[in-house]
């Protein structure tokens, strides 16, 4: 294929990118895989396996903090936070967990005041070079925002399945700073790579020397305008915007956008500084109520935004027009990868679409796959699911068949064997015009 990197070249991308997950981590996770093998495994389980391996300067403060540690892709990440005294460990279960009031607690703290959580599991990438600009617009099916601004957009196959949700923002006429999934990081690296051209574009992976963290809530503003240089205002840094700044003692980018749905920023600093800058937050934030929050809090807050996660709602079996995420593809662009799929797609829309619902649920919430039953027959699936404890729903966010879209349908969603009662969500729980979140 014309302008293919070489095999060295994707022999050196898995040797810098892959190495440390394909020797020994890669033996001790088969090795406990393959002794389990007949074990039941459930939904929250985390195993101690080869852990742990790659943790960010922030590991110890957690540690201090009570944390209970997940792991994705050989790095550790905060699920939640335990109680003081209470071991830091979540039971196993497809219940509700012990972990269930900790996290109702984290959400709570976010919703009403400000949280902070680690943003090191993402996958980063720095992109410049004066054919920077025109590499995207090739590469990514959504537009190239100017320079101070950010856009979502998917990335797709030739076939037009989603093989990536990014967030890109322009920090310069010929600087990028990318997000993605933290664990699909090899895989975009070696699509960036299979199509970067000779010359023009500096490509970088830069997921772990660059961390930080996201401050989200109503008080959020407050916090950082206490510790940053520049003007954060809402004039000055509106949503979907990101300016370079000093914060606290340290230089940073500062992005306005949030996973969680509230008023958020992500802060992003060198590795060396993240624990100076979790310093400055700290003492800056602590009259305004600022208090950490975890994963297992995050996905809670996205549910109740009906905001999808990459491995659950987006994945390259799905299409941007299945999943939602055809409102960023910019079709006038006539070169991006998948545009021929992603266009007979618009004009033939898909017959199933991503949907929001909630459970009448018990002790137990959907987790992921669970089926989506309609006049006793299964006409969907799940994929993903849990309780979103600022709003008091069990949600599920799901594959249907577009027919049965339709405000009034009854569906029920199997769960641990019992038929549960479903309801279609025709907005967000959760501030559903998005206010908050532009504020």
């Amino acid at each position: 294929m014309e302008g293919e990197p070489s095999r060295d070249v994707f022999a050196m991308d898995v040797a810098r990118f892959g190495d440390w997950c394909t020797r020994p981590y890669t033996r001790v996770k088969v090795r406990e895989n393959y002794q389990r093998r007949f074990a039941i495994g459930y939904p929250n389980e985390e195993l101690p396996a080869g852990r742990p391996l790659v943790t960010t300067p922030a590991y110890g403060a957690w540690q201090a903090r009570n944390a209970v540690f997940g792991a994705g892709y050989g790095l550790e990440h905060v699920n939640y936070f335990a109680p003081p005294g209470e071991p830091a460990f979540e039971v196993p279960t497809f219940r509700r967990s012990n972990a269930f009031a900790p996290v109702a607690e984290e959400c709570a703290a976010v919703r009403n005041a400000v949280g902070i959580n680690e943003i090191h599991n993402f996958g980063k990438y720095r992109v410049e070079g004066p054919e920077a600009a025109g590499w995207l617009s090739r590469i990514m099916a959504g537009r190239v925002p100017p320079v101070g601004r950010i856009v979502l957009t998917p990335m797709l196959s030739p076939r037009g399945k989603l093989i990536g949700d990014f967030s890109i923002a322009r920090l310069g006429e010929e600087r990028f700073h990318l997000t993605a999934s933290y664990a699909a990081q090899a895989f975009h690296m070696r699509w960036f790579l299979h199509h970067l051209p000779p010359a023009g574009v500096r490509l970088e992976n830069v997921s772990l020397s660059r961390l930080g963290f996201q401050i989200a809530g109503p008080r959020a503003r407050d916090l950082l305008a206490r510790v940053a240089a520049a003007d954060v205002s809402s004039a000055a840094l509106p949503f979907l915007s990101a300016i370079e700044t000093e914060v606290g003692l340290v230089p940073a980018t500062v992005c306005r956008l949030t996973y969680t749905g509230d008023l958020g920023y992500e802060i992003y600093v060198a590795a060396e500084h993240q624990l100076a800058l979790h310093q400055a937050l700290s003492e800056a934030g602590r009259d305004l109520g600022l208090e950490p929050f975890g994963m297992r809090a995050m996905m809670s807050l996205r549910l109740e935004k009906l905001f999808g996660a990459w491995g659950r709602e987006y994945r390259p079996d799905y299409t941007p027009a299945e999943t939602g995420l055809d409102r960023f593809v910019r079709y006038d662009k006539n070169d991006f990868i998948g545009r021929d799929a992603a266009v007979r797609e618009r004009d033939e829309p898909p017959a199933r679409r991503l949907c929001g619902l909630a459970v009448d649920a018990t002790d137990a919430d959907a987790w992921a796959d669970e089926p989506i039953w309609h006049e006793d027959e299964v006409v969907g699936f799940v994929t993903s699911g849990g309780y979103a404890h600022h709003s008091r729903l069990s949600m599920a966010l799901g594959l249907l068949p577009r027919a049965l879209i339709e405000p009034g349908n009854a569906f029920e969603i199997e769960i641990l064997g019992e038929r549960r009662p479903a309801r279609l969500l025709e907005a967000p729980p959760f501030d559903p015009r998005g206010t908050r979140m532009r504020a």
